[in-house]
């Protein structure tokens, strides 16, 4: 009886261990046996996060990376909670960059393939994440040494959190200028290479600023052509006339003021600015289909209490006989009056409105066919479906 005991107790030790998260509290290394002179599989930067896989054994702890990597680190790295007297001991061979740079806040590194999918776990058959661009930086605190290997890109071990990739798709911030040059040099028939690579160069522009995007694009549709695909050839045509208003993006002053008056005429009924009475709202929709109490923690709504209509979505204060925009579905009833020149309903194509407005907007490659204009308190979330506007919703700061 004695005897499974003490194996039950060693086995709750264990599980004990690895299920508590500790921290790493300098630059050290994933060593593959207790001495600094073995083999080491990875490079620990501060703050990554580890699971202890053993007690305190002559010095060492054997634990478990973000990636599941199993190995040795010395116990004066290993600590419960990080605090601002840790010194930080510098290895000047780990490749994860510190962070508070210009791109990045956490310990990081960068996305190096185009349309990198992102895994639930390491394995090429796990659930996509999300699908990262070239440039876009991750949270890095354990990187193996070994580029086969799979690297976690979420900052977190916690499962629930934890993102993988394989090392080879992260490295140091990619060089527009480079991809250019590399795009340049392939021989013309070598359609797939020069479509990898300009693809990069679209990506990378993205993650840069407006003004990189039209010569981007221009490398990009020289591959476009040569694969004659009419869809692509529409899409990127889009996305050239959109690189170009967004390389002459108005100031925030100026797009605030562009936007200030604008209203919404629903079925008829002239909104103030994106207001109106609850009795009106009613008069017009008739009962909401839908009553829901939501918690806003921020306070950005007019009310908690949202009433929901088939092309409307309002919040509503019922007591003082208010309601404020929230979402509105564009049909034949409904639209936006910016001014009396500037009407989004409708008859507007994606195209008519990138050519239009492209210079007050905002737009991303990760979301294709929304866009946005800021407003003084707010901005406007517009989204296209099959080229035609299809809904505006209002986003409140917090």
């Amino acid at each position: 009886m004695k005897k499974y005991y003490f194996i039950a107790l060693l086995f709750c030790s264990a599980l004990l261990y690895s299920q508590d998260r500790y921290f790493i509290n300098s630059d050290t290394r994933l060593y593959t046996s207790a001495d600094t002179s073995s083999e080491f599989l990875g490079y620990f930067k501060y703050s990554a996060q580890v699971r202890l896989l053993s007690d305190n054994q002559n010095g060492w702890y054997k634990v478990q990376a973000d990636n599941f990597n199993e190995g040795y680190v010395r116990g004066e790295f290993i600590s419960k909670s990080l605090n601002a007297r840790d010194v930080k001991t510098l290895d000047n061979e780990n490749p994860i960059i510190y962070g508070g740079d210009h791109y990045h806040g956490s310990n990081h590194l960068f996305v190096l393939a185009a349309g990198l999918k992102a895994r639930a776990l390491p394995d090429k058959n796990s659930k996509i994440r999300e699908v990262l661009f070239t440039g876009d930086a991750v949270t890095i605190g354990y990187l193996p040494k070994n580029e086969d290997e799979w690297v976690n890109i979420s900052g977190s071990i916690n499962e629930e959190y934890a993102t993988f990739t394989l090392r080879k798709f992260v490295g140091k911030r990619p060089d527009l200028n480079v991809l250019i040059k590399n795009f340049e040099k392939l021989d013309f028939n070598n359609i797939t290479e020069r479509k990898t690579v300009s693809e990069r160069i679209v990506e990378l522009a993205w993650n840069s600023d407006y003004s990189k995007l039209p010569p981007a694009y221009e490398k990009y549709y020289e591959v476009v052509k040569q694969l004659n695909d009419p869809k692509l050839l529409t899409d990127t045509e889009l996305n050239i006339a959109l690189a170009k208003g967004l390389a002459k993006h108005k100031s925030p002053e100026q797009i605030i003021a562009f936007s200030k008056k604008a209203e919404f005429v629903l079925k008829g009924t002239m909104t103030k600015a994106l207001y109106l009475s609850q009795k009106t709202l009613v008069s017009t929709f008739g009962k909401p289909i839908k009553k829901t109490t939501i918690s806003d923690d921020c306070g950005i709504y007019l009310s908690d209490l949202f009433y929901y209509y088939p092309d409307l979505e309002v919040s509503v204060d019922e007591k003082n006989n208010k309601a404020e925009i929230v979402k509105v579905f564009i049909n034949e009833n409904n639209k936006l009056i910016i001014s009396p020149n500037h009407i989004l309903d409708r008859s507007i194509s994606e195209k008519t409105f990138i050519e239009k407005y492209g210079t007050y907007i905002d737009a991303s490659i990760k979301s294709p066919h929304h866009y946005s204009i800021i407003t003084e308190y707010s901005q406007f979330g517009i989204e296209f479906r099959d080229g035609k506007l299809f809904a505006i919703e209002i986003f409140f700061y917090c």
